[in-house]
């Protein structure tokens, strides 16, 4: 248990925030494919990243029949290695996670991989982890897969195609969700050479054999500065500079920034790969926030969690997909957010802020094995005392997230 308190709701200070777990993550596949890219600067430190990194490496190294990889509670790890190693010949895969992993579908991905020729099973429950995984050489030109279920399905795919020898064409099925982190896989891929093209319904990846020697930077991580443009939006006043950000960025997270201008009072500028946030003084806030988060569904938390801290009515839209990530998302928000007084409405893919109540004395928050329910919900310690369980969930995607509080004088008690 962790209790967070800040004595003074005034924040100022330097941060350091790693390479964006995004793009670290897809960097890594394709660096597992091109071998001459070189990550030269700002890795992300996530453990969703140093998973994804060690499999590879493991799998690089050991080599054996039946290899056994556990990704523990990575998601995007599972959905990465699935794709890659279904259509690497050398693989012979038992690929296994976290018992909340293995509560997580993976069947669309999975369907779709079969479709193209892949030899993969199930082990256990279909359309579930862990999976038996028997890699091939592939040479379907087409595949067909649900989009509305998980982004990370269609990046999965993209990733993989310039290695088949006819590169992938891959209809949608339906409506397409985070529409902005395939657009993230697309401009990564394009930026070494690949040829990605968006066509009716759908996305075209082409085959590509070599590229050119690559030495790349990552940009630092938008998600985890989210959780900085709410703890401005709930402090009296300050200025936050955060390191390795481009004004153009490939995140689509980085709509953080307009959404805290135009709804919170909290102003960004980057400038020479800083990105400073400060607090706009006597801010009109909107009667109620309404938005539609279907395109930056991990953003969810975050502003809801702002607006219960500021007492401000929301409807947050488009977050169908909250109830298959690390936990049920919008069930968690109900459940925490009535701990600090707060009334919320949940349906299949939206919540409803209702009503606010006087906070209890230092609320417990439960995490869920969640990352991001412990980080949306610290800033409310500018507000007053709160008290995070199994704070080292944050190691997930931002490991120095508390240190980090620590040097903006959060105070922070280890009970």
């Amino acid at each position: 248990m962790l209790e967070i308190y800040h004595p003074t709701a005034e924040i100022n200070g330097n941060i350091s925030i790693s390479g964006s777990k995004s793009e670290s993550n897809r960097w890594l596949v394709l660096q597992q494919i091109f071998t001459n890219i070189d990550i030269l600067e700002n890795l992300g430190n996530a453990d969703d990243v140093r998973i994804l990194k060690e499999s590879f490496q493991q799998f690089n190294v050991e080599k054996s029949s039946d290899l056994k990889i556990n990704v523990g509670h990575a998601g995007t790890a599972m959905r990465f290695l699935t794709a890659y190693f279904a259509v690497d010949s050398k693989a012979n895969i038992i690929l296994s996670g976290s018992e909340r992993m293995h509560q997580r579908p993976i069947g669309p991905l999975v369907e779709a991989l079969i479709d193209m020729g892949c030899d993969i099973s199930y082990i256990d429950k279909a359309g579930y982890p862990p999976l038996k995984i028997v890699g091939r050489d592939i040479v379907a030109k087409e595949v067909k897969i649900k989009a509305s279920i998980s982004s990370q399905y269609i990046s999965a795919l993209m990733l993989i195609a310039p290695k088949l020898a006819h590169g992938l064409k891959i209809i949608f099925d339906g409506p397409l969700t985070s529409k902005p982190y395939i657009e993230m896989t697309k401009q990564q891929m394009e930026s070494i050479g690949i040829k990605v093209n968006w066509i009716e319904n759908g996305i075209q990846v082409l085959p590509l054999n070599d590229i050119s020697n690559q030495k790349i930077t990552i940009e630092s991580d938008w998600s985890s500065a989210s959780y900085w443009f709410s703890m401005m939006a709930l402090a009296k006043s300050g200025q936050i500079n955060l390191q390795h950000y481009q004004a153009k960025s490939w995140q689509g997270d980085a709509i953080v920034a307009e959404i805290y201008q135009k709804y919170f009072g909290v102003s960004s500028k980057i400038s020479r790969g800083e990105l400073q946030i400060s607090k706009t003084k006597d801010f009109n806030y909107p009667e109620t926030l309404i938005l539609d988060l279907n395109a930056t569904p991990d953003l969810a938390q975050t502003i809801a969690v702002t607006c219960a801290g500021l007492k401000l009515k929301a409807v947050l839209k488009g977050l169908s997909t909250l109830k298959i990530k690390e936990t049920d998302r919008l069930l968690a928000l109900k459940n925490e957010l009535k701990k600090i007084g707060t009334d919320i409405q949940i349906s299949e893919d939206s919540l409803e802020i209702i009503s606010f109540d006087v906070v209890k004395e230092k609320p417990v928050i439960d995490t869920y094995d969640d990352h991001r329910m412990a980080m949306a919900f610290a800033p409310l310690a500018l507000k007053y005392p709160i008290q995070i369980k199994d704070s080292q969930v944050v190691n997930k995607s931002y490991p120095t997230f508390w240190q980090d509080l620590s040097k903006v004088d959060f105070e922070l008690i280890k009970n």
